[in-house]
């Protein structure tokens, strides 16, 4: 029975957690067309929230304590989490074991670490659970989000009518929102496509570094070369908001708000989660890894300043690098980010035995996720073509390497040459340039360890011979 019809009066589905997120979400579920119930541990909120509903009141229900929620809902009933992951999580499950029964479903929507929601779908909870990622802020959860669900299939199938609903909508028209696979698999794309966020963001972020530091150009003249990247191959959410961010003025001062705003970054955590597992998946996604490094020196505003005081400042407003070159070098720079972030997605499937769909994750970070951009209808394309392919030896995506990677050259170079930080893009370069490079360096390493740890090695001659000649001293 579809959830908007239940048949007895009751909606057939609720939420729990009445904040930015959550409330957002609820107002999108009930404006598809789908009565909700709703409840918040703090009771002014929901009373709040359901007076300042609006028309959509009609299709939400009010609850004051979880049981009147739980009976508000006609069984069997979904109740959508939007509480703070980790024990937050834990502590509502256990509030909702005694109410729920077993074909009730229960779907944590929140940034959950993936091994968490591995746990509790084992834990044998008496009612039915499914994790489910969703990106796209507050905009995207009120007018379609990017949904990237984890569990048994037919629990997929029983909520998809809802999910495919309110999520975000390509331009072909199809919903981005899709089954990833079991147990923690929604979980774990989320926390890939947020370290994906991270990088993109960083070297974003890097490329207005070198035209601030390095070129001597102003907030406007940055805004609307972000602006005129968005019109073509880099057309994407962040481009878009950082020409706005750029260009936006400051209310008080009426100067360009983006100079006076402190240069720390915050995280919540899951870009670094990304990199802790991709260690754990010896799945190498440096430019992610700077990301999150970049992010964490940033906050060191003081030890930064002093360290300023005693070496100088870097030569700036000299380098020698076009707007071309930086679009060039945040060109090659998305691509090899990508290309590492499915790579890392490809490993997890292998290890955690996940179907994962690569292309199918591809097309749903399409639209109303943060990461939204024109490349990924390409990348969608090239991995349907052959999934375990690199997405660097894809055709489409080698001819825009070739185009791009002397820029990104240029841009690195300079970088380092007049010390304006590049960790990201630097990173990108550097795994490149090893990925490219048949014959590497890793031999001396082989030879180190064996000599001073006899770990032995391989011959490139197939020689049986498995330790140098250091061996015969031990």
């Amino acid at each position: 029975m579809a959830m908007n019809d239940t048949g007895s009066g009751k909606p057939g589905i609720g939420l729990i957690g009445l904040g930015t997120m959550g409330g957002a979400l609820a107002l999108n579920i009930a404006e598809k067309g789908f009565p909700i119930a709703v409840w918040n541990r703090t009771a002014s909120v929901t009373t709040e929230f359901h007076a300042e509903a609006g028309p959509l009141a009609e299709r939400i229900v009010p609850t004051a304590t979880l049981a009147d929620l739980v009976a508000a809902i006609a069984p069997p009933r979904a109740i959508i989490l939007m509480v703070p992951a980790g024990p937050a999580v834990d502590d509502q499950l256990a509030a909702l074991s005694p109410l729920l029964g077993p074909d009730d479903l229960v779907i944590d929507a929140g940034n959950a670490n993936f091994h968490d929601t591995n746990r509790r779908q084992a834990a044998g909870l008496p009612f039915r659970f499914l994790g489910m990622g969703v990106s796209g802020g507050e905009e995207g959860a009120r007018h379609g989000p990017a949904i990237m669900a984890g569990g048994e299939a037919a629990d997929w199938a029983r909520m998809a009518p809802v999910l495919q609903a309110i999520a975000a909508k390509a331009e072909d028209g199809t919903p981005c929102a899709d089954h990833m696979g079991p147990a923690g698999a929604g979980h774990f794309v989320k926390a890939v496509h947020n370290g994906i966020e991270y990088a993109d963001m960083q070297m974003i972020a890097e490329t207005y570094g070198i035209m601030r530091d390095g070129l001597g150009m102003g907030a406007t003249g940055i805004g609307q070369c972000f602006a005129r990247w968005n019109e073509g191959v880099l057309r994407s959410y962040l481009v878009e908001i950082s020409a706005a961010v750029s260009l936006a003025r400051d209310p008080v001062g009426g100067g360009p708000l983006l100079d006076i705003i402190v240069d720390a970054a915050g995280q919540k955590g899951t870009g670094r989660w990304t990199a802790i597992e991709a260690q754990n998946l010896a799945a190498p996604i440096p430019v992610i890894e700077a990301a999150v490094m970049a992010r964490n020196v940033s906050a060191r505003r003081a030890e930064r300043a002093a360290g300023e005081a005693l070496y100088g400042r870097a030569a700036g407003k000299a380098v020698d690098v076009t707007p071309d070159d930086l679009e060039a070098a945040l060109i090659a720079g998305k691509i090899l980010c990508y290309a590492q972030g499915f790579a890392m997605i490809s490993a997890a499937g292998k290890e955690f035995s996940w179907a994962l769909d690569l292309p199918a994750i591809a097309r749903v970070w399409r639209a109303g996720c943060i990461i939204r951009s024109a490349m990924l209808n390409d990348m969608a394309g090239a991995l349907a073509e052959d999934p375990a392919r690199n997405l660097i030896l894809a055709p489409f995506f080698a001819d825009h390497l070739r185009r791009s990677l002397p820029g990104l050259r240029r841009v690195v170079s300079a970088g380092a040459l007049h010390g304006l930080a590049l960790p990201a893009l630097a990173a990108g370069l550097a795994w490149f340039d090893m990925m490219r490079t048949a014959r590497g360096t890793a031999n001396m390493i082989q030879a180190q360890r064996d000599f001073f740890g006899l770990h032995g090695f391989e011959r490139l001659d197939g020689v049986k011979a498995p330790h140098g000649p250091w061996a015969n001293d031990t």
